[in-house]
């Protein structure tokens, strides 16, 4: 394992890839100890002591930054929520979907749009944090919360949240396409990560009297990670057969190989994305009086709350899946090689088999995303376990490590190095359970 370690350094691409990657998460965690002018850092920790709400997950996405109101207090989730509604309008605007078919201009314009959408969500957001503050200050009188002056303070809130906003957009851009993994995961990964010695020890100190629970609770832990890791690589596999084609004077084709489905295609998305929708009316309802009723039955120890998100997860796990992989466009690149699936005719008739199986699989991946996301909440409203032990913070955490380190063993076996699990030299990586 140490001489598979000592092999990224033998890669100068790769190297430089993960000093970049490292060098962006160190310049996004510096900014979240940079305080916006005029807000006492002291009095909004003191704000954030029960993390079983629901301003406790937009706190855990920001990697604390909301809780110590930094400039990156946004974190991810306006360019997330941008991205959501671009992909909605894709399906359903026809020059939208034109541009998703057009190739890489069409996905630059799009991209651009979804720039647009996140600096417009960032200063909704950014007014609706700054009003919040404002109420939070006559609430506790006296305190120092604001400093300034309300319109001045409310201007200079608005631009230096949208501003973070926007610059930890063009960080994860350049993480994704200048690091390895994808950007945004991995700067929600980063914020995750840096809380958790800090719920370790709360843990600890909670149940260091009940050793029997906290033996409980680890076994769990643990055994909830090991079922992330297996679904996240198991992958159900459709046996393709190759016909025998003559060219020139050799003859080509005739091997078998199969198309792996992934269980859970849409990764990590699914909780994010449904997330990011239930914080929506949190925060426009410190300026939308109407909304106040329905942020308080989203609460995050509430019924209601548990089941929306169980069905925006459902939901964001078919949208994303069909999005992203297009079984006409896979059964039309097998017939265009030459190759079949044994029994199935080549064209539409692949394509439809394609579909079956792939959404008989999604089925089993949304409620794997699903249980992992919600029972563990259920364990921290009934024992108070720390937030950041919640089943979407491992699910992304374990996830997004799994992503990554599966793009590392690319670059290494792509250039004759075995993969960070040992998998051997010649194209052969780590190895997938088979559903």
């Amino acid at each position: 394992m140490l001489n598979n370690f000592t092999n990224i350094t033998r890669v100068p691409e790769l190297r430089k890839r993960l000093l970049f990657t490292l060098g962006m998460l160190a310049v996004y965690r510096l900014g979240v100890f940079i305080t916006i002018p005029g807000v006492n850092r002291e009095v909004m920790s003191r704000l954030f002591q029960n993390q079983g709400t629901l301003l406790g997950l937009f706190n855990m996405f920001s990697g604390g930054a909301l809780e110590k109101m930094s400039i990156f207090a946004l974190g991810v989730m306006p360019y997330i929520s941008a991205s959501i509604i671009l992909q909605l309008l894709t399906v359903v605007v026809p020059t939208i979907a034109r541009l998703n078919k057009e190739g890489e201009v069409g996905r630059q314009k799009i991209n651009q749009y979804t720039r647009y959408g996140t600096i417009l969500l960032s200063l909704i957001q950014g007014i609706g944090i700054a009003v919040w503050l404002k109420s939070q200050n006559a609430s506790i009188p006296g305190s120092g919360l604001i400093v300034y002056s309300d319109t001045f303070f409310i201007f200079l809130t608005v631009l230096t949240l949208t501003t973070g906003a926007v610059f930890l957009m063009w960080l994860g851009e350049q993480m994704t396409e200048r690091g390895v993994g994808n950007g945004m995961s991995l700067l929600i990964y980063a914020g995750i990560i840096a809380s958790f010695p800090d719920a370790i020890v709360s843990t600890w100190t909670m149940f260091s009297e009940k050793p029997v629970e906290l033996l409980l609770l680890t076994v769990f832990m643990v055994a909830v990670v090991g079922i992330i890791c297996f679904f996240e690589r198991a992958h159900r596999r459709i046996p393709v057969q190759y016909a025998k084609r003559v060219v020139g004077n050799q003859i080509t084709g005739g091997q078998s190989s199969h198309l792996p489905l992934k269980v859970n295609t849409a990764g990590v998305i699914p909780p994010i994305f449904a997330s990011s929708v239930l914080m929506f009316p949190t925060t426009i309802a410190n300026w939308l009086p109407f909304m106040k009723g329905v942020s308080d039955y989203l609460r995050f120890d509430g019924i209601l709350y548990n089941v929306v998100y169980v069905a925006l997860n459902v939901f964001f796990c078919f949208f994303y899946t069909a999005v992203t992989f297009n079984p006409v466009d896979v059964a039309d690149n097998i017939k265009k090689f030459g190759g079949y699936v044994p029994g199935i005719r080549p064209g539409k008739q692949t394509a439809e088999y394609i579909d079956f199986v792939l959404s008989r699989i999604t089925v089993g991946g949304a409620i794997y995303v699903s249980a992992v996301c919600v029972l563990p909440n259920i364990m921290i409203a009934r024992y108070g376990v720390p937030f950041y032990f919640g089943g979407t913070s491992l699910l992304i955490v374990v996830g997004v490590a799994l992503d990554f380190v599966q793009q590392v063993e690319s670059h290494l076996i792509t250039r004759h190095y075995e993969g960070l699990t040992g998998g051997p030299t010649g194209g052969r990586g780590r190895r997938s359970s088979a559903a």
